[in-house]
């Protein structure tokens, strides 16, 4: 899948659950996927952005969220 196809991909299936991205949203989402699969075990990426969706749905800014779950994993791996 070609990046911008993803990227409409990513808007639409935003808007079936009636929210919108950001820009860098999609960027770093998929950054934390990387990092948990190769940092704790492939199946922990869907599982680490799932929380940082709740995080997300809670309040928090996907920023710190995904900062927080990065600092986690960097804890973790090393």
């Amino acid at each position: 899948m070609e990046p911008s196809e993803l990227d409409a991909w990513a808007e639409e299936a935003a808007a079936v659950v009636g929210t919108r991205l950001e820009p860098g949203d999609v960027a770093a989402v998929l950054d934390l996927a990387r990092d948990a699969a190769h940092g704790i075990a492939r199946p922990a990426a869907p599982l680490t952005t799932f929380i940082a969706g709740i995080a997300v749905g809670r309040g928090q800014p996907l920023a710190e969220a995904v900062a927080a779950l990065a600092a986690a994993i960097d804890k973790r791996s090393a």
